[in-house]
Order: C-alpha cells, then sequence, then structure tokens
C-alpha cells in the first residue's frame, strides 16, 4: 500500500524539472507569443487581400462618382443673393466686415497716393531737365524732306480740264493751304525782310519772340490763286504747292540757297513740257533758322510754286521734284520724302 501511494507521488526530480521549466517560462509570455503570431497572420492576410482582384462590385465607377446637388430654386438664389450683399448674422457686406473694408480703403488710397506722388515727381524732375524752346540733345540733325498741295487722294493728280468737278477739289485745297499766307495776314504779323542771309536771333533770351520774314501770296503769281482762283486747272495747266520741312535750328544750304528742281521720273519726258516757278526756285536763307512754336510764333515757311504749263494731255507720267544743295540727300532707297517728292500726273482735256 505504502508502494502504491509512493509510486503515485510525482519524483522529485520530475518536480523540479516542472518548477525550472514554470520558472523560466512564465505563464504570460506563451499568450503574448500567441498575440505575435496572430498579428504576423493578419498582416499576411492583409498582404494577400491587395493581391486579391477586385470584385465586380468595385469595378461598377458609377457608384463612386459626385451625386449632383439638387437644382436651386430661383427663391433659394435670391436670398443667397441678399445674403451675400448683407450678412445680418455676421454684420458683412459681401463677405467682409466694416473693419476689413475699411482697411483695404485704406491700403489703396496709400498705395494710389504714393503712385501719383511718385508719377508727378517723375514728371516735374522730366519737365525741369528739359527746355520747352529747343531740343536738349540735338547731336544729330536729318536733312530735311519736301512735302506739297494739293495733298488729297495720295500723290495723285489727275483731272479733264472740262470737268469743273474732276479738279475743284484740288483747287479748294490750294486755298486752304495758302490762307495763311494773305497779304494782309502776312503784313500784320511778320516783318519785311531783304537780306539775302540766315536770320540769327540767337543773341535774344529763350524765352523772348523772335521776328519772322513775311512771305507773301501775291508773290507766288499764277499761281497764288488771286489772278486764277483755279490755279491752272480750268485751262490744264497745273499748279503744285512745295514746301521744305521745318527742322528746329537748321540752317539749309550750309550758306547758299537750296533749289529746287522738276523732271519725269516715269514716262515720256516730253510729255511734261515747260515747268514755271514762282516766285523763284529756291528757298531764301532769310527764312532760316526755325526757332520752334513758341519762340517763332508767327513764322510762316517759305513755298515754291511750280506750273506745268504745257503738260500733254491723256498721258500718266510720274513726276518727281526735288531739293537741290549741301547737306541734302534726295535719292534715298527708304524715304522718298526725304529731300524730294514724288507724284503722278495724268491731265484730260
Amino acid at each position: 500500500m505504502d508502494r502504491k501511494l509512493q509510486n503515485m507521488e510525482p519524483s522529485s526530480t520530475e518536480g523540479g524539472a516542472d518548477e525550472t521549466l514554470l520558472k523560466n517560462h512564465p505563464p504570460s509570455l506563451p499568450h503574448k507569443v500567441i498575440l505575435k503570431h496572430g498579428q504576423e497572420l493578419e498582416e499576411e492576410q492583409e498582404e494577400l487581400a491587395e493581391h486579391q482582384p477586385l470584385e465586380q462590385e468595385d469595378l461598377n465607377f458609377e457608384r463612386w462618382k459626385r451625386r449632383p446637388l439638387p437644382e436651386r430654386t430661383l427663391h433659394q438664389k435670391i436670398v443667397d443673393i441678399k445674403t451675400y450683399l448683407w450678412n445680418a448674422e455676421t454684420k458683412e457686406f459681401m463677405g467682409r466686415s466694416g473693419k476689413s473694408w475699411s482697411l483695404i480703403l485704406l491700403f489703396y488710397t496709400a498705395l494710389y497716393v504714393f503712385l501719383a506722388a511718385m508719377f508727378g515727381g517723375c514728371m516735374f524732375c522730366l519737365m525741369w531737365s528739359i527746355s520747352p524752346y529747343h531740343p536738349t540733345f540735338n547731336d544729330r540733325v536729318m536733312p530735311p524732306g519736301m512735302t506739297m498741295s494739293p495733298h488729297l487722294e495720295g500723290h495723285e493728280i489727275a483731272f479733264n480740264a472740262s470737268d469743273r468737278k474732276s479738279w475743284k477739289k484740288y483747287a479748294k485745297s490750294m486755298d486752304e493751304y495758302l490762307r495763311p499766307y494773305n497779304d494782309g495776314a502776312q503784313e500784320k504779323k511778320n516783318i519785311r525782310c531783304t537780306q539775302d542771309r540766315y536770320f540769327m536771333q540767337d543773341d535774344l533770351e529763350e524765352s523772348t519772340e523772335r521776328k519772322a520774314c513775311q512771305f507773301k501770296r501775291s508773290w507766288l503769281g499764277d499761281c497764288s490763286g488771286l489772278q486764277d482762283p483755279h490755279y491752272g486747272y480750268s485751262q490744264g495747266r497745273p499748279c503744285v504747292l512745295l514746301r521744305m520741312n521745318r527742322i528746329l535750328g537748321y540752317l539749309p544750304g550750309q550758306g547758299k540757297p537750296i533749289n529746287v528742281t522738276c523732271g519725269v521720273k516715269k514716262g515720256p519726258p516730253e510729255a511734261l513740257g515747260e515747268i514755271q516757278f514762282f516766285p523763284k526756285s529756291i528757298f531764301d536763307l532769310k527764312y532760316y533758322p526755325y526757332y520752334g512754336k513758341l519762340r517763332h510764333v508767327n513764322y510762316s515757311a517759305p513755298v515754291v510754286a511750280v506750273r506745268f504749263a504745257s503738260v500733254q494731255y491723256d498721258t500718266h507720267i510720274q513726276v518727281q521734284c526735288k531739293l537741290n544743295g549741301k547737306g541734302i540727300i534726295n535719292d534715298s532707297p527708304t524715304d522718298r520724302y526725304l529731300g524730294s517728292v514724288t507724284f503722278s500726273l495724268d491731265v484730260g482735256a
């Protein structure tokens, strides 16, 4: 009996081994190991799920689209606009409070006042540094060009001497062009000059008004419009007026007058016939230099009138009139008005 009980009791060696095992492996440790393995298992399942093909429901993209907002009524829109203009709850006008609007107005007022002051200062410095009477820098003065009258439909004069309507516009243009040269106006405003040299007035003060020499309309003879108010157009003997462009301070010809010549550029040379110049074919030196509009108030630029006394009828020709003299350029390939003017002439019976 005692032997059986002895056999039933656990041996001290086995018990010691169990105790040692329990000491080395606490009861909580197996639980943590299980949790750790469970997490790893879940992570592996998630990774597998990522690589699994999508279901048919997941491929239905229509259900992921944003649902349209319900259409707002006109009354709701009006209410929203009124709320935007004035929100009674927040005391805001157009989405901003009174303080915000005050700061914005203050900022832009200061900004534009600063810009206006800066612009005004720049303009003041600019006007202070330049003279209103002459250019500050005048290193290079281009040679003058030449203009003509009548100049209505480009540089083309075409009419029939027997048809008043065809040339009346040319005579009217000449009248308007020569109105400032009327004898009465010239005697009242300008002085009579007799010298054949430049009319220099540089010794006067900068702001002093300069005197101008007379150029009377009556000096143009048959092209003045006084004896013949039609300027020869009714007779098939038309007149044109030529004037050299004004350049401030320019002394043309280097002491010698600039003369004018006219000839046929395209067409039969004999078709142009006799050419007459009034009062002369030169620009007198006494009308130069020109001192500008502020000082040369009554200045009248000299004019050379050209009359084609025996032009051939029903012949289309191109006429070129040139300035000739020292320092003059009349054959520029890029500027056809530099030192010359070209126009077409077609006179019919």
